[in-house]
């Protein structure tokens, strides 16, 4: 089972990802520009698995950049508050 099949093992997965990147010395700014690399190629390549991902793929297909990396720090921010 992949964890993009479920979205809170999604939001599990994403929140140990960031405290292990803070761990590593990665600031805040560091890893909102991977979040939004990584929302990226998730929007663009993988087919969403659950209606959670879709609204973020369908979200992301009319957002601007600058939106675009809005939703990659929402998504940072949601999962380091302790909002899984």
């Amino acid at each position: 089972m992949s964890v993009l099949d479920n979205f809170q093992d999604w939001k599990e997965f994403l929140h140990s990802r960031v405290d292990q990147a803070h761990k590593l010395g990665m600031n805040d700014q560091d890893i909102s520009k991977l979040a939004y690399e990584l929302g990226d190629y998730l929007a663009k390549d993988v087919d969403p698995q659950n209606t959670q991902e879709r609204l973020l793929k369908d979200l992301w297909s009319v957002a601007d950049e600058n939106e675009q990396r809005t939703i990659a720090n929402l998504m940072v921010k949601m999962v380091n508050d302790g909002n899984r």
